[in-house]
């Protein structure tokens, strides 16, 4: 953690803390009203409802160079009430990796409503963990339909390594898991000990020989513009520009787009959404 961000996040300690009244928590009001002289809550107070010292949160609160865990960083979240997004904010400041916790349905709701939206292109959502959070009509007709994975397997990873399908379908299948398998490293590089990366890894390891040896030359990428190319029963030859965009809201959310790249893929692409079932569209 740089001083800078020891600087800012003793400030946002400070800010927070005049904000938050001992009403707030629960605590009792003063005995003689008028005389507290600190705006919000006492350090003190703070330090008790976080459960920790109160020379340990003074020090946070001076910017001194000590390291907080992950542990002492949520508990202070706790206590002074913080939403959602000050919470990662707070995680931030203190150098500690964002929060994965299990995406609230509106959240869900508004994914699906999006992909849904730029239909005929296809279009997915992905967690942090890159499992599948939301997929529309051309996603299915396409791709695959995540919903017929189980939940615990419903990831992009582990389906690009064990569907056979998919694999038989990419014309160049090695490259594009290899791209998504760096990605997921890089993912899982910023939160070491996560529960879910580290079970979608284990499980991989198990199944696919490739994901196994990959794995353990440490390929490390952000993503990078490339095209795809698909030989689809249905839809025949496809070539796919890949796009991703960050959700603003919940920057844990990725969209992805693929998009034809010739009008001859889009023409085919129609063709096949044209021949889905009526219950499908």
């Amino acid at each position: 953690m740089s001083d800078s961000q020891r600087a800012e996040l003793a400030a946002f300690l400070r800010a927070r803390r005049a904000q938050v009244t001992p009403q707030d928590v629960g605590l009792p009001e003063d005995m003689e009203p008028g005389r507290r002289r600190t705006p919000g809550l006492r350090r003190e107070e703070v330090a008790e409802l976080a459960g920790m010292s109160l020379t340990w949160y003074t020090w946070l609160e001076q910017g001194r160079r000590i390291v907080a865990s992950p542990q002492v960083i949520d508990a202070l979240a706790r206590a002074l009430l913080l939403e959602p997004g000050q919470h990662r904010y707070l995680r931030r400041l203190a150098g500690l990796a964002d929060l994965m916790e299990h995406l609230p349905v509106p959240a869900a709701d508004r994914a699906q409503r999006l992909v849904d939206s730029l239909m005929p292109n296809i279009a997915s959502v992905y967690d942090g963990h890159f499992d599948f959070v939301a997929w529309n009509l051309a996603y299915v007709r396409i791709r695959t339909d995540p919903a017929e994975l189980p939940q615990e397997r419903r990831n992009l990873l582990w389906w690009m390594f064990t569907d056979h399908r998919n694999r038989a379908m990419m014309r160049d299948w090695e490259p594009a898991a290899r791209a998504i398998l760096s990605q997921f490293r890089a993912a899982a590089g910023r939160r070491p000990g996560d529960q879910r990366l580290t079970a979608v890894v284990t499980a991989l390891g198990a199944a696919s020989p490739e994901f196994r040896a990959w794995w353990q030359e440490y390929p490390v990428n952000e993503f990078r513009p490339a095209t795809i190319g698909l030989s689809h029963p249905t839809a025949g030859e496809l070539d796919l520009q890949l796009y991703q965009l960050r959700m603003v809201e919940d920057p844990d959310l990725l969209l992805v787009l693929q998009l034809p790249a010739t009008d001859e893929a889009r023409g085919r692409i129609a063709a096949t959404l044209d021949r889905a079932s009526p219950a499908q569209r």
